[in-house]
């Protein structure tokens, strides 16, 4: 279960909302840190399951080979343009590597969910593509914060 979010509760999603919102979203942000400290930065797609975001991701990415030796990871999805349309997520916690890298479609059991999320609202397919370039980490937060702005101008 992950950490519970101690300030602005007034402006957090509740979790049918963080649901709703991650399973329509596309684009995460993915921050990793380097062998020397430094922190990076990546947009990527993923798949959201209900309890796990599930990034799709080069394995000859500079994010692929920080997250092989630091599978600590936090990310950002977000939303809005007006300050009063803001909302987002951020979830953190230790990826997983699932399936073989890269993904070239062996079965794997484990994979057939997020696989069909992600090729559905990604490519308008019911079956995934695998480009032997791409393998799936499973993101099971740790913590979760959420805010959504809309709310602060919503009546009591």
């Amino acid at each position: 279960m992950p950490a519970t979010q101690r300030r602005g509760r007034r402006i957090m999603m509740t979790p049918a909302e963080l649901d709703s919102f991650l399973a329509e979203q596309r684009t995460c942000r993915v921050a990793t840190v380097s062998a020397d400290g430094r922190p990076h930065v990546s947009a990527l797609w993923f798949a959201w399951d209900g309890s796990s975001l599930w990034l799709y991701s080069l394995t000859r990415s500079r994010r692929w080979a920080e997250l092989r030796s630091d599978p600590r990871v936090a990310v950002v999805v977000d939303d809005g343009e007006e300050y009063g349309e803001l909302r987002g997520a951020e979830l953190s916690g230790t990826v997983t590597f699932v399936g073989e890298a890269p993904r070239t479609g062996e079965p794997c059991p484990e994979l057939v969910v997020p696989e069909q999320l992600f090729a559905a609202k990604n490519f308008g397919l019911d079956t995934m593509p695998h480009d032997g370039r791409h393998a799936w980490m499973r993101l099971t937060p740790d913590a979760v914060a959420s805010w959504d702005f809309r709310k602060l101008t919503a009546s009591p």
